[in-house]
């Protein structure tokens, strides 16, 4: 299968200028834990829940902070055409639970989560990504 087939295209991009409040509100409305963080039409980082709350909350920042302050700067990502078997191994070595989905001309088109996976999957995925990706000692973070 197909990373296209599998990830979800319903994408809300964040600017490195906004609040993490306003990225907080967005993950809420939209029930996710990340969002790719764009500017001038490049994908530029990732923010989740928990860059929010231990690089934001627990560092004493302000939700007035930006989002560039507290964000993964450093971007794993996968192409569409990819293989999600592939994709599952990658996401487990690196103990990643999403990746921004690109088309070759590195545009975003959505994002793979393991819920994708778990989902989408029919031969077992899903279940090599999580066993890499609930190993401890990673960096539990976009830029592992």
């Amino acid at each position: 299968m197909l990373v296209k087939e599998a990830m979800s295209r319903d994408v809300k991009m964040v600017g490195p200028e906004e609040q993490i409040q306003a990225a907080a509100r967005i993950m809420l409305d939209m029930d996710v834990g990340a969002l790719p963080v764009g500017e001038n039409d490049r994908l530029v980082g990732m923010i989740t829940d928990r860059d929010i709350a231990v690089r934001g909350v627990a560092a004493g920042k302000a939700p007035s902070a930006r989002v560039r302050e507290v964000m993964s700067g450093e971007i794993r990502y996968c192409f569409e055409d990819e293989d999600t078997a592939h994709i599952a191994r990658n996401m487990g070595e690196q103990q990643l639970r999403r990746l921004p989905v690109v088309d070759r001309d590195k545009r975003l088109v959505g994002i793979i989560a393991l819920a994708d996976l778990v989902t989408s999957a029919k031969s077992g995925y899903a279940t090599a990504a999580l066993s890499g990706i609930s190993q401890a000692g990673g960096a539990h973070s976009q830029s592992a």
